[in-house]
């Protein structure tokens, strides 16, 4: 189900919600995956194929297909427990955004 996701997110992407360019590495179970946004497309990579991405997302599979299939919003609580670890909050919101999951 993730695989899936993050094989039809470049076609689900609307350029037109993100303002800067951004790379993301998601580590969500055993699924690895960087991507990168911009104002003009959406680019997905198998793996971590940047040393340090603008941002990082690492949380569970059951997270995250909550998040993505029941449009679920983590709050400041998610973060403070552990369910969902990011160095950068925001560009997540904008990733959901651009993907018409914000």
């Amino acid at each position: 189900m993730i695989e899936q996701i993050f094989n039809q997110l470049e076609q689900q992407y609307n350029p037109t919600a993100v303002e800067q360019s951004a790379s993301i590495y998601f580590s969500i179970g055993d699924t690895k995956k960087t991507v990168f946004i911009t104002p003009e497309g959406c680019r997905v990579e198998a793996g971590r194929t940047l040393e340090n991405a603008d941002c990082v997302c690492k949380t569970s599979a059951d997270f995250f297909l909550q998040v993505w299939n029941q449009n679920y919003r983590p709050g400041l609580k998610d973060f403070l427990s552990g369910a969902i670890k990011s160095n950068n909050p925001s560009i997540l919101q904008s990733f959901l955004a651009a993907c018409g999951k914000g």
